[in-house]
């Protein structure tokens, strides 16, 4: 199976991450089930930054990354696009 990713993103991190070997359901919960348990696994791992950047550079919209549910990283991405609108009027 493995995880597809836009090319020029390094990929390496997901060696060291704590989910490997991890049942992949546990990071797609069915809609409004608990997240807990797989944000507990999330936690504790050296690469939950890379894992997060990944979602987020590759427009993840399901499951558990780097810790945070879909809801938390559309709050992420939108407020990127706020800081970045900002810049540009700054600079424009």
């Amino acid at each position: 199976m493995g995880i597809f990713a836009k090319p020029d993103l390094d990929i390496d991190w997901q060696e060291y991450s704590n989910c490997l070997g991890v049942d992949p359901d546990l990071f797609f919960p069915e809609r409004g089930a608990s997240t807990r348990e797989a944000k507990d696994v999330c936690r504790a791992c050296v690469v939950r930054a890379d894992c997060l950047e990944f979602a987020l550079q590759n427009g993840e919209k399901f499951g558990i990354w780097g810790g945070m549910s879909e809801r938390e990283r559309r709050r992420i991405r939108r407020q990127r696009a706020l800081e970045r609108a900002a810049a540009a009027a700054e600079t424009g």
